[in-house]
């Protein structure tokens, strides 16, 4: 005895489309512990940023108390905020505005 299996028709159209990816940022905070050196090394040496790039940051950090330092997926910038706790750094992960 087989047994056979169809397949129920459908008739109605199904439109598959991934969500939207939404960017989120991490901000690197200022904190009375870090040298300037130290941050822009970190921010070089970790994101590969350009001397003036990672300098940029490092006085948007210390002037203004933090900076986004990165933009991109969730996931990713958990990464990456992860890795700036790892070198020391104060670093939180948010939606993009």
């Amino acid at each position: 005895m087989s047994a056979s299996t169809s397949l129920p028709e459908l008739d109605e159209a199904t439109d598959l489309q991934a969500a939207p990816l939404e960017p989120w940022q991490v901000v690197v905070w200022n904190d009375p512990v870090n040298l300037m050196s130290y941050v822009v090394r970190v921010f070089r040496t970790y994101f590969g940023y350009s001397i003036d790039r990672a300098t940029t940051l490092m006085q948007a950090v210390h002037h203004e108390g933090h900076a986004v330092v990165a933009t991109g997926p969730r996931e990713t910038m958990e990464v990456h905020a992860q890795a700036m706790h790892d070198y020391g750094l104060w670093a939180t992960v948010r939606k993009a505005p």
